[in-house]
């Protein structure tokens, strides 16, 4: 059996534990060979491999990013993409593929299962938004970067008596400023599935001032006012159609300044959230989905994503999993509501 392992869209802390875990157990336990795609999609697209045994993954558990390098290719796009990677599949003597990946590239995961390929998908995203999994690895250490960072604000901001604003990853769902701010004492989070009210805002900030300590505001990428659309960095889209965010943090520190007469900043995590070490719960998160993973291969349980579902490793379909984005209840915000101000 010869397995191939790629890894697509955004970097993630986690990475490598899952490489080292489906290489480990693939090689040691079943006999398996490996063959690593480099850069997402567009390594079976291109037939761009390295060789991935047991001594290619020795240390790299805890490593950011990943060994293979990732890509946001979208092979769909591509005239021919699918059938170029069947091809280049079937040349290499490569009889399943696990892919490692959010929803883009479970995506793709699920079109290429369609055409006939033995596909087995890893849940990874920082902004734990793939559906039928509780968590996604690379989440927990996003929301640990971005805690340490608000106590950090905290601090700085009381000094000055000035209010600060951490824009924090999360392009459709919260949950990343969700944890963020409620794990660091945020006095306002705000989300995309719940459009702000700025007067409301500036409500909480001005309550907060009026006591000895600063306001912290906790605000997602892609959140937006009532009256307005998500403030985009730029008008480029990537390959799945997606726009780049980025800016609603500056934008909500200049309309409080402007608003309450008070100093405001706005620091904005974006990739520090992606890059360094994993915690120790993605490591074994991570690692607990590779060995399932190789596990499917060996199964023959192609067409399956591995999904965390409290604490249980199990299998799901990768239709199911990317149906839609797991994005945060309205309930879950609300509890955060009781600190706010």
């Amino acid at each position: 059996m010869r397995v191939g392992v790629l890894t697509g869209g955004g970097d993630c802390p986690g990475l490598n534990a899952v490489i080292r875990a489906v290489v480990r157990k693939g090689v040691q336990v079943f006999g398996y060979e490996f063959v690593g795609f480099r850069a997402g999609w567009r390594g079976p697209l291109e037939g761009d491999t390295i060789a991935l045994d047991v001594q290619a993954v020795r240390g790299i558990l805890p490593r950011g990013g990943t060994i293979l390098g990732s890509s946001r290719t979208n092979p769909v796009k591509v005239e021919g993409g699918v059938e170029r990677i069947k091809d280049n599949l079937a040349g290499l003597g490569v009889d399943a593929l696990i892919a490692i990946g959010g929803e883009d590239t479970l995506g793709v995961a699920r079109e290429l299962y369609a055409s006939g390929v033995n596909v087995v998908g890893v849940p990874k995203t920082i902004d734990n938004d793939l559906n039928a999994t509780d968590y996604t690895f690379g989440f927990d250490t996003a929301v640990n970067i971005g805690m340490e960072a608000v106590d950090r604000l905290h601090t700085t901001a009381e000094s000055h008596h000035r209010a600060l604003i951490c824009e924090v990853m999360g392009r459709h769902a919260g949950w990343i400023a969700l944890h963020v701010g409620m794990a660091a004492g945020a006095n306002v989070i705000l989300i995309p599935e719940r459009p702000f009210d700025i007067d409301k805002v500036v409500e909480y900030v001005e309550s907060r001032f009026k006591t000895r300590y600063a306001p912290i505001i906790v605000v997602s990428e892609g959140a937006h006012p009532i009256d307005g659309q998500m403030e985009l960095q730029t008008g480029e889209r990537d390959a799945f159609g997606h726009v780049r965010l980025g800016g609603i943090g500056p934008r909500l520190a200049d309309e409080i300044e402007k608003r309450t007469g008070k100093e405001a900043r706005a620091t904005v995590l974006g990739h520090i959230q992606r890059g360094g070490t994993p915690t120790a719960f993605d490591r074994v998160l991570a690692t607990r989905f590779g060995l399932q993973a190789i596990d499917a291969v060996r199964d023959g349980d192609y067409g399956k994503m591995v999904a965390l579902q409290g604490t249980d490793i199990v299998r799901v379909g990768l239709d199911e999993a990317t149906k839609e984005l797991k994005t945060v209840p309205l309930e879950r915000y609300a509890e955060s509501e009781v600190f706010f101000g």
